[in-house]
């Protein structure tokens, strides 16, 4: 959620500072501040992601997926 807000303020921000049109010093310098704010926000959600919970996850599926596993009979006749 909050990787998605500081992405929409980068766009949002870099559309006014790179606008073809003049606009007020005040507008670009808050956008500016805008950008900032948006790449801390992304970079701190991605930072802050709690991956224990998936790898256990993940280790409980591969452990399922082994058991599943059709094994070759070794004595055909």
């Amino acid at each position: 959620m909050l990787r998605t807000i500081g992405l929409a303020l980068l766009a949002v921000s870099g559309s006014i500072v790179a606008a073809p049109v003049a606009l007020p010093a005040v507008v670009v310098t808050v956008a500016g501040y805008a950008a900032v704010a948006g790449g801390v926000l992304s970079a701190v959600s991605q930072i802050t992601v709690d991956t224990s919970t998936s790898s256990v996850q993940a280790q409980e599926d591969n452990l399922r997926n082994k058991k599943d596993e059709v094994k070759p009979e070794t004595d055909v006749g």
